[in-house]
């Protein structure tokens, strides 16, 4: 089992920036790839960022790319979401996810069995 536990929402202008974390417990960070999605109200959730088990592979989702940067300290057990350059529409609860897996990054919601309780991102215009 794996436990995950998101941080570092919260209210930010547009323009700004805010770093999100994910603390992971209860097997070897590692072994598993990350990934972090959001979900805006009334909307599915969708993928944002994913980053390898080794963190030597990152993928972006388009509407994110060049403003977002995943990255992972295995000694920390922790993966990071630096957002900047916010938008108003990346207003949405996020959601840091896990599957064990060292070969790929996964888009799709249904290949993460681990998840966070989520965090709300705000950025007010």
């Amino acid at each position: 089992q794996v436990q995950l536990v998101e941080s570092g929402g919260g209210l930010v202008q547009a323009g700004g920036s805010l770093r999100l974390s994910c603390a992971a417990s209860g097997r070897t960070f590692s072994d598993y790839a990350m990934g972090w999605f959001r979900q805006a109200p009334g909307k599915e959730r969708d993928f944002a960022a994913g980053i390898s088990w080794r963190g030597s592979s990152t993928r972006y989702a388009d509407s994110v790319k060049g403003r977002f940067t995943i990255s992972r300290d295995i000694a920390k057990n922790t993966v990071y979401l630096q957002m900047n350059s916010l938008k108003p529409e990346d207003t949405a609860v996020y959601y840091c996810a896990a599957v064990i897996d060292r070969g790929v990054i996964y888009g799709s919601t249904t290949r993460y069995p681990y998840w966070g309780q989520g965090t709300q991102v705000t950025v007010s215009s």
